[in-house]
C-alpha cells in the first residue's frame, strides 16, 4: 500500500458534544427517595381452603416482643430449674454434661491464713455506731420517728406477729436495744426449728432478710448487715444439718467428701422442697439472702450444683437498686461462698467486676438525694463501702498468684474507663516503678501490650492521650524490636480509625513520627512486602491527617521530614509526591491562578520535591506516571520549564520499561500498562505548548522516536494501536481551537494560531504514521495472523471515520480499502460491520456530512461464507 497524506476534519466540539447529550425526561418520584427505609407491613388476609376452611395469616407489622425478664433467665426460672432437678431423666442427663466442666464444687477449704468473718464482725459493730432511734416493729395508728418507713413499719409488723394474736411495738429503740432484739429473733428462729416449727422458722428468716433492703439510718447498715447475715448464717447452717441427717444410713453419716449420688430420695426430696419454698418468694432482696444462706445444700442435690448457683445469685445481684445494698449483697455471696467453694473465684471476680461498674451510681440522683434528707456527706457515705469491698477483695486475693502486672492489667482498664488522665497517669507510673528494676518487663511484654491496648480503647483523643506524661515512658520498655513495633502499629490503627480531624498539634505529630520511625526502622532484607505494605498504609494515614492550614510552608517542611525518615517504604514516598502535588494545587486554588513572586516560587519548591523523590522509586510504571502527574500540576501552576522537564524525564524512562513486570507476586506482560500510560501521555501532550528553542513538536517527536525504537514483542500489535492514538493526537492539534486547555496556559492553537506551517509538520507526521501502520498490515497477511489484521484494519478505519476529512479522495479510497480488508478473509464480526454501516448512513443525513453517503455506498457488506 502507497502512503497517504493524512486530512484531519474540522471540529466543532460544542456542537458535538450537545449531540450526544441524553434527551431529559421529568421524572415523577413522588415520595420515593433512595434513602428512605423500606417498611413492610404484613396485612391480615384469610384464605379459603378447597374444602372451605379457613386459614388467617398473622397480621402484625412488629414481630412477637421477648419477654426482657424472660430473655436474662434464657428461658429457665428457678422453679424450673429445681423441678428439672427432680426429674431423674434430666438429672441424669444434666449431670452427663457437666461433668465436662473443669471447675468443680469439691475442693479445698479455706485454710488457717484466711482471716474469717468473725474477726470483722466485733470491729463492724464498733465502728458503725448511730444515736438516731430505731424501729423494727411498728404497732396500728402509732407514730414513729422520722427513721422509720411506712413500709418497713408494715414488714416489721407481720415478723413481730409469730404467734396467734401477739403483737409487739417495739419503736424507738437505741442501738443496744436493737441488737437485742436481733439477738432475740435468733434465738426465736432456734427455737421455732426445735420445735418443728419450719415454716415458721422460715417466716422469721424472710422478715429479718426484708430489713436489708432498709438504708433508712444509712449508717448503721454495716452494723445492722453484721446482725441480720447471723441469723442468716444460723438458718443456714440449721437446713443443711437437718437434711444431712436425713441421709444417716445405719446410724452412719457421710463422708466429709459425699457424693450426690449417696443421698437418699428422701434427703434431696427435703433439700428441693426448700429451695421450692425459696424460690417462691416474691421480693428479690429475700430471695437472694435466704438462698444464698442454703448455698451449702446444693452438694446434697448436684456436684455442678454450687458452681451453677454462683453465677445466678451474682447475676441476681445487678436487679438491687441501691448500690450499697447491693454491695453488702456481694460480700455476703463471697461469704458464703468462700465456705463451701473457695477455689470458684471466677464469680467472685465477677461480683467485684460488676460493682465496679456500678459504683457510678453513687453520683445518681437516687443515692445524693437520699443523703441530703439523711444529712450524710459523701466522703462519710464512702466509708460505709469499706466493710463489704474489704471482704470481697480478700476473698479474691486468698491464694490467688500475687503477681503484679497480671493484677495491673486488670485495673488499667477500670482505670480508664471511670477516671481521668491523672489517674491513668499514676497507673501507668507505677507500672513503670515496678516492671523496670531488672527489667521484669522483659518477662511480661504480653500483659503490658495489653494494658497498651486497653489505654488507647478508653483514650483516643491522642491529644489527651500523648498529655499523659507517662505514656511514651511507658512505650521505652518494648524493648524488643518485634514487640515494639507491634504496639506502634496498635497505636496508628487507633489513631486512624478514631481520629476524625486533621492535626497539626505539635504534641501528637512528634509522637507519631517517633512511632512510625520505629515502625520504619524495622524494615530490612527479611521483611515480607505484606508486611511493608501494612507499614506503609499505617504511615500514610498518619502523613494525610496532618494539616497545617494555610501554612502551606510548614506542610512542605513536614513532608520533607517525612522523606528523611520514612525513605526505606516506596508507598510512603509516592504518598509524599502526592500529598506535596496536592499542596501546590491548593495553593493554585487560593490564589486562584495569579501567582504572586512568593506563591510561584514556593510551588516551584513543591515542583523540585516531587522531581528530587522520583527517581529513588524501584516501580518503573509508578516513576512514569508519577512524572506525568507532576507535569501536569507543573503546567497547571505555570512552571512550564519544570513541567517539560517531568514530560522529557518520562520520555526518556519509556526505553526501560521491561518486558514482564511484578504484579501481585506473579509476572505480567508490561505492553497493556504501557500502552496505558502512552494514551494518557498523548491527551497531556494536546495542551503542552512547544518550547521556542525545541522546534516544532518536540516532545511528540521524542515519543514517536521511542516508540519507534523500543522492542515489541513479536505476536504484539500494541505499536499500532499506539500509533493509531497518535493520529487522534495529532488530528486534535490541527483544530482552531482546542478541546481542552489548561487555565493561564497559551497552548499550541493560540501560539501558532493555525499556522501553515504548523499545519504541514502536523501532516508529515500524520503520513509518517499511517505508513508504519500499512506496514505493520501487510506484515500480518500470513493465514496465522489474518485475524489480527482484520481487527487492526477496523480500528484504523474507524480512527479515520472519527478523526479524517473524508472529503479528500485518497483518505476515502483508504478508508474503502481498509474496510474491504477487514472483512476479507471472513473475520469481521458481521454486526459490528451493520452498526457501523449504520452509524455512517445516520451521520450523513447531517448537512455537514452529507459526503458519507456516498461513502457508505462504496462500503459493501460481505457475507462470511
Amino acid at each position: 500500500m502507497a502512503a497517504f497524506p493524512w486530512h484531519a476534519r474540522s471540529r466543532n466540539y460544542v456542537s458535538e458534544s450537545d449531540m450526544c447529550k441524553l434527551e431529559s425526561v421529568p421524572v415523577d418520584f413522588g415520595d420515593y427517595h433512595p434513602l428512605k427505609p423500606i417498611t413492610v407491613t404484613e396485612s391480615k388476609t384469610k384464605k379459603m381452603s378447597r374444602k372451605g376452611s379457613t386459614s388467617s395469616t398473622s397480621s402484625s407489622s412488629s414481630s412477637s416482643m421477648m419477654d426482657p425478664l424472660s430473655s436474662v433467665l434464657d428461658g429457665t426460672d428457678p422453679l424450673s430449674l429445681f423441678a428439672a432437678a427432680a426429674d431423674p431423666v434430666i438429672t441424669t442427663a444434666t449431670m452427663d454434661n457437666t461433668r465436662k466442666k473443669r471447675d468443680k464444687d469439691d475442693g479445698p477449704a479455706v485454710g488457717s491464713d484466711f482471716e474469717p468473718w468473725s474477726s470483722k464482725r466485733g470491729e463492724i459493730l464498733a465502728r458503725y455506731t448511730t444515736t438516731e432511734k430505731l424501729s423494727i416493729v411498728s404497732g396500728k395508728g402509732t407514730s414513729t420517728g422520722s427513721a422509720v418507713s411506712e413500709k418497713v413499719r408494715t414488714r416489721l409488723e407481720e415478723l413481730d406477729d409469730l404467734e396467734e394474736g401477739s403483737q409487739k411495738e417495739l419503736l424507738n429503740l437505741t442501738q443496744q436495744d436493737y441488737m437485742n432484739r436481733i439477738e432475740e429473733l435468733n434465738q426465736s428462729l432456734k427455737d421455732a426449728w426445735s420445735s418443728d416449727q419450719k415454716v415458721k422458722a422460715l417466716k422469721i428468716v424472710i422478715q429479718c432478710s426484708k430489713l436489708l433492703s432498709d438504708t433508712t439510718v444509712i449508717q448503721f447498715y454495716p452494723s445492722k448487715f453484721v446482725l441480720i447475715t447471723d441469723i442468716l448464717d444460723t438458718f443456714g447452717k440449721l437446713v443443711y444439718e437437718r437434711i444431712l441427717s436425713m441421709c444417716m444410713d445405719n446410724r452412719v453419716s457421710l463422708s466429709d467428701n459425699f457424693s450426690p449420688e449417696s443421698v437418699n430420695d428422701t434427703a434431696k426430696e427435703t433439700c428441693l422442697n426448700w429451695f421450692f419454698k425459696i424460690a417462691s418468694i416474691r421480693e428479690l432482696i429475700p430471695r437472694f439472702y435466704v438462698e444464698a444462706a442454703i448455698l451449702k445444700c446444693n452438694k446434697f442435690l448436684s456436684k455442678m450444683g454450687i458452681s451453677e448457683c454462683l453465677p445466678r445469685l451474682t447475676s441476681m445481684i445487678r436487679g438491687i437498686g441501691d448500690p450499697l445494698v447491693a454491695v453488702y449483697a456481694r460480700a455476703y455471696l463471697c461469704r458464703v461462698g468462700m465456705e463451701v467453694a473457695p477455689q470458684l473465684k471466677e464469680s467472685l471476680n465477677k461480683n467485684f467486676f460488676d460493682f465496679l461498674l456500678t459504683f457510678k451510681q453513687i453520683h445518681g440522683d437516687t443515692v445524693q438525694n437520699q443523703l441530703i434528707v439523711q444529712c450524710v456527706e459523701i466522703p462519710l457515705y464512702l466509708t460505709l463501702y469499706s466493710p463489704a469491698i474489704d471482704w470481697i477483695l480478700q476473698c479474691i486475693a486468698y491464694r490467688a498468684p500475687e503477681d503484679y502486672i497480671n493484677c495491673a492489667e486488670v485495673w488499667v482498664e477500670y482505670t480508664c474507663r471511670h477516671f481521668k488522665k491523672r489517674e491513668v497517669n499514676t497507673v501507668l507510673a507505677d507500672i513503670i516503678k515496678h516492671m523496670t528494676p531488672d527489667r521484669a518487663f522483659e518477662d511480661a511484654y504480653p500483659q503490658l501490650q495489653s494494658i497498651i491496648q486497653k489505654v488507647i480503647t478508653y483514650i483516643y483523643d491522642f491529644s489527651l492521650l500523648f498529655s499523659v506524661e507517662k505514656f511514651l515512658p511507658f512505650l521505652d520498655m518494648f524493648q524488643k524490636e518485634n514487640v515494639r513495633v507491634e504496639v506502634c502499629k496498635c497505636i496508628m490503627e487507633s489513631f486512624i480509625k478514631h481520629q476524625q480531624e486533621s492535626t497539626k498539634d505539635p504534641v501528637i505529630l512528634n509522637a507519631l513520627l517517633h512511632i512510625c520511625k520505629t515502625m520504619h526502622d524495622s524494615v530490612n532484607a527479611l521483611t515480607l512486602e505484606d508486611e511493608k505494605r501494612m507499614l506503609a498504609a499505617l504511615i500514610n494515614g498518619f502523613i494525610k491527617m496532618v494539616s497545617f492550614g494555610r501554612d502551606f510552608e510548614q506542610q512542605l517542611s513536614f513532608y520533607v521530614e517525612a522523606r528523611s525518615m520514612f525513605c526505606n517504604l516506596e508507598p510512603v514516598l509516592v504518598q509524599l509526591i502526592h500529598s506535596v502535588n496536592q499542596l501546590a494545587m491548593e495553593t493554585r486554588k487560593v490564589m486562584k491562578g495569579n501567582h504572586s513572586r512568593k506563591t510561584a516560587a514556593f510551588v516551584r519548591a513543591c515542583v523540585a520535591f516531587c522531581f528530587i523523590t522520583i527517581p529513588s522509586l524501584s516501580s518503573i510504571f509508578t516513576r512514569l506516571n508519577l512524572y506525568l502527574h507532576s507535569g501536569q500540576v507543573a503546567l497547571a501552576n505555570q512552571c512550564l520549564s519544570q513541567a517539560d522537564a517531568f514530560f522529557k524525564a518520562a520520555v526518556s524512562l519509556v526505553p526501560e520499561v521491561p518486558k514482564m513486570i511484578s504484579i501481585d507476586g506473579k509476572m505480567r506482560p508490561s505492553d497493556a500498562f504501557l500502552l496505558e500510560f502512552l494514551c494518557n501521555f498523548f491527551s497531556t501532550l494536546l495542551v503542552v505548548p512547544d518550547h521556542p528553542e525545541q522546534g516544532v513538536l518536540f516532545l511528540v517527536r521524542g515519543l514517536l522516536n521511542v516508540i519507534q525504537d523500543y522492542t515489541w514483542e513479536d505476536n504484539s500489535d500494541d505499536k499500532v494501536r499506539i500509533y493509531t492514538n497518535v493520529l487522534h493526537l495529532l488530528s486534535a492539534m490541527t483544530q482552531e481551537t482546542y478541546i481542552y486547555h489548561v487555565d493561564k496556559v497559551d497552548s499550541n492553537d493560540t501560539l501558532y494560531g493555525g499556522d501553515s506551517k504548523f499545519l504541514a509538520e502536523i501532516n508529515k507526521l500524520c503520513e509518517t504514521v499511517i505508513a508504519q501502520i500499512l506496514d505493520h498490515l501487510k506484515t500480518l497477511g500470513k493465514e496465522e495472523t489474518l485475524k489480527r489484521q482484520s481487527q487492526l484494519a477496523l480500528y484504523l478505519f474507524n480512527t479515520i471515520l472519527a478523526h479524517g476529512d473524508l472529503r479528500n479522495n485518497k483518505l476515502n479510497q483508504l478508508s474503502v480499502n481498509l474496510w474491504n480488508l477487514a472483512q476479507k478473509h471472513g473475520f469481521a464480526d458481521t454486526k459490528t460491520m451493520v452498526k457501523t454501516l449504520e452509524y455512517i448512513r445516520r451521520r450523513s443525513k447531517q448537512p455537514e456530512m452529507s459526503h458519507f453517503a456516498d461513502l457508505a455506498l462504496r462500503l459493501p457488506l460481505q457475507s462470511r461464507t
